[in-house]
């Protein structure tokens, strides 16, 4: 694997206090967003330039790096999620945007934190789409972006798919928490499977997600290898509103975000 410069003004260097207020906000409140954002940018040295070079050494990685798509773009778009034929990825996308009340530019939005995401840069080019894609990979695995026990289990996922160590500081923080908080394993365990599920999958970061969209779903799933969650399954179901420890009421709903 070829070796790339790191992302330009960064100094290499994690920045531990920035996380750890970081992370004390977000177990205090699963719904603010930022402070994922935030832990990112601390933790996630090394990762940009890591998961570029693995991407564009894909098959198919190097014509998306040369177009250069603008994900969120497109996934704001009404007629363009609306395209897709009933039991597809996109059709379950567009449920989910439905569902959930989300939209690709509300995430673009709060992840404005981090003033590097907009640079004109290949690497915060792969770091956008990753982002843009946080979502899908909700959808493709089954995992809950309104209850802090798929996000939990997602973000658990996403260390296992491409690395950064902000993605295990929230995992681990969100897991150790529930332990106190449920009085049992429930949640710790679907976190520890979302690792496990993500070594097993194939990278979805490089996927082409435009041809993505269009597939059966469960064909997708199981071309990717995305096996059923048991322990979420199971937590999800014992747990019930304690799957959601992190969040706060919201109008009735709840919501945690990663």
């Amino acid at each position: 694997m070829a070796k790339l410069p790191p992302f330009p003004g960064t100094t290499g260097r994690r920045d531990w206090k920035t996380a750890f207020a970081a992370i004390r906000k977000l177990l205090n409140n699963g719904d603010d967003t930022t402070q994922v954002f935030l832990i990112m940018r601390a933790l996630n040295v090394g990762n940009a330039p890591m998961n570029y070079a693995r991407f564009i050494a894909t098959a198919e990685g190097g014509r998306m790096a040369y177009e250069r798509v603008e994900l969120a773009r497109k996934f704001a778009e009404p007629a363009y999620v609306a395209q897709f034929a009933p039991g597809t990825v996109g059709a379950a996308y567009r449920d989910f945007l439905v569902s959930t009340g989300y939209s690709a530019d509300g995430l673009v939005e709060v992840s404005r934190v981090i003033s590097e995401d907009d640079m004109l840069h290949p690497y915060a080019w792969f770091g956008r789409r990753v982002r843009d894609t946080h979502d899908i990979w909700h959808v493709l695995n089954g995992y809950k972006a309104d209850e802090s026990l798929g996000e939990g289990a997602l973000v658990a996922f996403s260390y296992a798919q491409v690395g950064g160590l902000g993605w295990a500081f929230i995992g681990v923080a969100a897991a150790l928490k529930s332990i106190s908080v449920t009085g049992n394993l429930l949640f710790a365990k679907a976190v520890w499977e979302g690792y496990v599920r993500g070594r097993k999958a194939q990278w979805l970061a490089g996927e082409d997600y435009e041809q993505l969209l269009h597939e059966p779903i469960e064909a997708a799933r199981a071309r990717l290898g995305l096996s059923k969650p048991v322990a979420y399954l199971k937590a999800q179901r014992e747990l019930g509103a304690m799957a959601s420890y992190l969040s706060r009421p919201k109008g009735g709903e709840t919501a945690i975000a990663a």
